[in-house]
């Protein structure tokens, strides 16, 4: 499996990014998907992850009511829709895919990693 993040940038904070993440190389229904989070100087964290179907989602406190995690099947593709953006939000973002799993927040459960995409929110 193959994961290719992108959507990244500079944003000030209040404003929006949507964040993508092209799948291939496997039947992507096979598995559920997540975004973490790694920001300078800290461990990678959880953000939000999707079920196979789309049917089950969870997010991390920090940005619940703030971030969407969706998925198109079709297009092999997993969004997530960031809005009222914080400087705290400041990180390289990876999308994962946890084969046969479900909405995990445990980055163990993951089996493949994309590359990252730099998110940076200025104050």
């Amino acid at each position: 499996v193959q994961l290719q993040a992108s959507g990244g940038g500079l944003v000030q904070a209040g404003e929006s990014l949507r964040l993508s993440c092209a799948a291939s190389g496997r039947t992507f229904s096979d598995y559920a998907m997540g975004w973490f989070r790694q920001a300078p100087g800290k461990e990678r964290e959880f953000v939000a992850a999707i079920s196979w179907s789309g049917g089950s989602t969870s997010y991390a406190d920090s940005v619940k009511g703030r971030f969407t995690i969706s998925r198109d099947n079709a297009k092999n593709t997993v969004y997530l829709q960031m809005n009222s953006l914080k400087p705290e939000d400041t990180a390289v973002y990876y999308c994962a895919a946890d084969v046969y799993g479900g909405d995990s927040w445990d980055d163990h459960d993951y089996d493949y990693w994309g590359q990252g995409t730099l998110v940076t929110v200025s104050s």
